[in-house]
């Protein structure tokens, strides 16, 4: 029997909490493996935490250096000596479309390893990551081990409604990130793709805490009802302009971003409800990409709301950010959309899309100094790669949602 197929279907029989024992064990039996861990990438993507026997878990590791991180930042499995003697320990990425989620490390004896079993035992991670991702509707064991300290309630609120950090297709790669990870309050992003298409929204609601989480929630839940209902995009900003004034009579609103991307011609449909911004990097050339603005959803009853539309050329690297970003000022009283994002935007240009909104809060946080954050801030990456056909999709039924 395949290899590969006899350690699916171990996966797939495997309870919900015990897939790493499960791998464990078929690994043993099929490559001699004497050791398997599974780390997961923390809500910052600063560390990977071992699963271990939670709450409590094994020592973490970086998620930039040592053979682990080298790993999960080239997103390319990575061998190295094993702690046993005459072993290699192959570090794999735990990846499930674009989404990084992970490192896998199995040790092997020496005389039972070659490329081969390199990428068989890369293919493993794959699958365990998909089976991650399933596993997690059922069980609390891997999103607990993504956790160096405890979310405040409205952070864990803002992370159930994200569609993941990272993901990847033939047409864009994405990359995403919220601050303070373990206590964001109104920031977030969403995202869904169909045959055709990319939605891409992002939102910024008022308040704090509680009030802004629940806020943010219902901004994206109506999104994702007109989304899901097959209406277009300005009728999507309509219905949840209505849901958010129905609930809060103009007194709470939330500016969004929503941008319909046609992945056969880089056509774009936006429409700017708020203070969500978009960079582009284009030829070597960063500026600010200026849109008609319009009312924040829920300010005021049945508000109407237009699409406008550019196009993105392959190559174009473009930033969302959200105003916890170019708002903040330096100590010297300089925003950081002046100049110092730009820089940050060139400076990043040769990393992948999942790595730049680390990169550029890193670059935020010396920006800002020794003062404290006062606000969210949230950055989605997205790399245009283009159609290399430029045809529609034929024969496939596309269903946003």
């Amino acid at each position: 029997m395949d290899r590969l197929a006899s350690v699916e279907r171990t996966l797939r029989a495997a309870d919900p909490h015990a897939l790493l024992d499960a791998v464990r064990e078929v690994l043993a039996d099929l490559y001699g493996a004497p050791e398997v861990d599974l780390l997961m990438a923390d809500y910052a993507m600063t560390i990977l935490q071992p699963v271990g026997a939670l709450p409590h878990t094994f020592q973490p590791v970086s998620a930039h250096t040592g053979a682990p991180g080298r790993a999960f930042g080239a997103q390319e499995p990575y061998p190295c000596e094993g702690p046993f003697p005459d072993s290699v320990t192959a570090h794999l990425p735990v990846t499930v479309r674009g989404d990084r989620l992970g490192v896998l490390s199995v040790t092997v004896p020496k005389d039972r390893y070659d490329a081969d079993v390199l990428a068989e035992l890369a293919d493993v991670a794959g699958a365990l990551g998909h089976q991650i991702v399933v596993a997690e509707r059922d069980t609390d064991l891997y999103l607990q081990a993504r956790r160096a300290e405890r979310l405040t309630l409205a952070a864990e609120i803002q992370w159930e409604l994200l569609p993941g950090r990272s993901c990847a297709r033939e047409e864009y790669e994405l990359g995403a990130q919220l601050e303070p990870a373990y206590a964001i309050h109104g920031d977030n992003f969403d995202w869904s793709t169909s045959a055709d298409h990319l939605t891409l929204a992002l939102t910024n609601g008022m308040g704090e805490g509680i009030d802004a989480a629940l806020l943010t929630s219902l901004a994206i839940n109506a999104l994702r009802n007109a989304r899901r209902a097959g209406l277009d995009l300005a009728d999507q900003a309509c219905l949840a302009d209505q849901a958010i004034y129905g609930q809060h009579r103009g007194a709470l609103h939330v500016s969004v971003l929503l941008l319909r991307f046609h992945l056969p011609s880089g056509n774009v449909e936006v429409v700017d409800a708020g203070s969500p911004r978009v960079w582009r990097l284009r030829d070597g050339v960063v500026e600010a990409v200026e849109m008609d603005g319009q009312l924040p959803l829920g300010m005021f009853e049945d508000s109407v709301y237009t699409t406008q539309n550019w196009e993105v050329l392959p190559g174009d690297r473009l930033l969302f950010v959200s105003d916890g970003v170019y708002d903040v000022a330096s100590p010297a009283g300089e925003r950081y959309s002046e100049k110092a994002l730009a820089r940050a935007i060139q400076a990043t240009r040769l990393l992948p899309p999942p790595q730049v909104p680390r990169a550029v809060l890193h670059e935020l946080a010396g920006h800002r100094g020794e003062v404290m954050a006062e606000d969210d801030a949230m950055i989605v990456c997205l790399d245009w790669l283009g159609r290399p056909d430029g045809q529609e999709s034929i024969g496939r039924t596309e269903a946003e949602g």
